[in-house]
């Protein structure tokens, strides 16, 4: 089963949360502060983080942006906050989701199992429109060759992107796809990973074009198989 870190410095809150993950056969470690976070993803190896923000010394927020130095493994934040403001700093940071204090362990637990899934599903072979190369099997996307660095939730919204012609994508199927459940307030979740990952493809003038916003609904994928 998958290996969790839970880091929260509400210890009942830890430990409930934890229980119910290892009751449902996870591997759970835990922290109550952030500063041994890092070391502990880089020496465990652990499939996704569930991070507070609001956290004593070290706050949630630099504790993502150092996981992203090393790691790529899912982070979704888990928070009494709930501030667009934070939510999108989080968002912005790397961070793979965003869920509100109090919460429901089984939403909880969806989305923890969507995360890991498309982390480590596996599928021979690439997907090119040139320039731009998606390593299904490595879960990297290039652009000239060139890596683009994309998180976790960058890279499965531009797989389902590639994977799903050149119709509408709504917000609703991102989340229910990405995320495992959706919920209309996700919606802001979704605009700002989508704006990270276009940012990574606007270098180059063909990439820059290949993700179209359709008004209230979604997004459409123009890219061009080659060959096509």
């Amino acid at each position: 089963m998958y290996k969790l870190l839970i880091v929260d410095d509400d210890r009942e809150m830890l430990e409930i949360t934890a229980a119910g993950f290892r009751g449902k056969g996870y591997t759970v470690g835990v922290l109550e502060s952030g500063e041994k976070a890092p070391a502990f993803v880089r020496k465990n190896s652990v499939d996704c983080v569930i991070l507070d923000v609001m956290l004593p010394g070290v706050d949630g927020f630099e504790v993502c942006r150092r996981i992203r130095e090393i790691s790529d493994v899912p982070v979704i934040f888990l928070t009494g906050r709930i501030s667009e403001e934070d939510k999108v700093s989080g968002l912005l940071l790397g961070a793979d989701d965003y869920i509100e204090k109090p919460f429901s362990f089984r939403e909880l637990d969806a989305r923890v199992q969507a995360a890991v899934r498309r982390m480590q599903a596996t599928v021979p072979g690439k997907l090119i429109f040139p320039p731009l190369e998606i390593d299904i099997e490595s879960h990297r996307a290039l652009c000239g060759g060139e890596d683009l660095l994309l998180t976790t939730r960058e890279y499965d919204i531009l797989y389902l992107f590639a994977t799903s012609g050149n119709g509408v994508v709504t917000y609703e199927d991102i989340g229910r796809r990405v995320w495992g459940v959706y919920k209309e307030q996700d919606r802001r979740s979704v605009m700002v990973i989508v704006s990270r990952l276009r940012k990574k493809l606007e270098d180059n003038p063909v990439t820059a074009r290949m993700i179209e916003t359709v008004w209230s609904e979604g997004y459409r994928f123009t890219g061009k198989k080659a060959g096509s």
